[in-house]
């Protein structure tokens, strides 16, 4: 087969239906929706029975996870269509969207909840039937919990930043819920003189969900900007230690961004001065398909190959030079710092060095 076909056949993502990963989104994405409509009836009817706004408040944040779920899902299809010519960076783009609407969601439930416990404070609450409804409350909850923790493994093995805002959100709906169960058991415990718990418990929980949404907006934000991305490069550098073929001497001037789950990125790899355009041209190739092969990520990677320029020789092992003007001494550990960084410039003069790796068309 050809070395070029077979390594754009290795750039782009399968389709969705073909892609084991991707169904995994969808699975997730389904489970979330149907169980979120679940527990949005479980809230609703506690409300029904114990007319409590912190119940109330925690039913509100059950429809934004109801509608994000239905989002998310969305999200998960439309970025798993590959890259075509409109979008020739692909569609994983639209998963942070997602993230930034699911927290700009989760806001305007906070701002209703806050509404409704100041209400509640200053006209009294009046709460009723709270046996039955604490244990509709707790069972919701650990709904919450379990769904919560389930989106966020899911949404890390699948690398989809989607899943892993909706599992956030989710899990900050058990902690509402929490607060909410904790409110009606003191009520239930002290009496009806300490009704006004229950507003106040509201109040708590509509100013941790803004604290939510706002951070889910600006962490999706980051991911639309482009914003470096630590982990990700850790994750890279990690796989590029342990790069195998011959004449890699060193990868520097890394860009990496995320799109969704899809990776892409931009490199310098420096090899042998004295190699054909082929050589090289095939070493690059083929180092860019074994970072695919061994990364858990899915992207792409287009290696921009630089001449040695007899500057690397202390740090180059390779055994066979024609070139060589100075022995191997050792070769520097490979981290995100290493691979982002400036190429190296040696011992011979910066400037010196800097002319002869870029001067000269490196």
């Amino acid at each position: 087969m050809d070395q070029r076909l077979s390594l754009e056949e290795g750039r782009h993502p399968p389709a969705a239906a073909s892609n084991p990963r991707v169904r995994e989104r969808v699975r997730a994405g389904m489970i979330s929706l149907v169980v979120g409509i679940v527990l949005l009836g479980l809230k609703f009817w506690a409300y029904h029975l114990t007319g409590s706004s912190a119940v109330l408040s925690d039913a509100l944040e059950s429809i934004v996870n109801v509608v994000a779920a239905v989002f998310a899902l969305g999200a998960i299809l439309f970025a798993a269509q590959p890259a075509d010519a409109n979008h020739p960076y692909g569609h994983g783009k639209m998963e942070f969207f997602t993230a930034v609407f699911e927290g700009g969601l989760v806001a305007f439930a906070a701002v209703m909840i806050l509404y409704e416990g100041i209400t509640t404070l200053i006209e009294g609450a009046k709460l009723k039937d709270l046996d039955f409804g604490l244990a509709l409350v707790s069972a919701a909850g650990v709904g919450n919990l379990l769904l919560g923790f389930f989106l966020l493994r899911a949404g890390k093995r699948t690398n989809s930043p989607a899943l892993v805002a909706d599992g956030h959100h989710v899990l900050s709906d058990f902690w509402t819920t929490a607060g909410v169960l904790l409110g009606l058991f003191l009520v239930w415990i002290l009496g009806p003189a300490y009704s006004w718990i229950d507003p106040v418990m509201a109040i708590l929980v509509g100013l941790l969900l803004c604290r939510v949404g706002v951070k889910l907006v600006r962490q999706a934000a980051g991911g639309l900007l482009d914003e470096e991305d630590p982990e990700l490069l850790e994750e890279l550098a990690s796989v590029v230690a342990r790069l195998p073929v011959e004449g890699a001497i060193e990868i520097h001037e890394t860009r990496a961004i995320r799109s969704g789950a899809y990776a892409h990125v931009d490199a310098h790899v420096v090899v042998p001065e004295y190699w054909t355009v082929e050589q090289a041209h095939d070493a690059g190739e083929a180092m860019e398909r074994w970072v695919l092969a061994n990364w858990h990520r899915e992207g792409e990677i287009f290696f921009h190959v630089d001449p040695c320029r007899r500057a690397y020789c202390a740090r180059c092992p390779l055994k066979e030079c024609a070139v060589r003007v100075e022995a191997f001494a050792s070769r520097p550990p490979v981290t995100r710092a290493s691979i982002v960084g400036p190429p190296y410039m040696g011992g011979g003069g910066r400037e010196e060095k800097a002319r002869a790796l870029h001067g000269q068309g490196g």
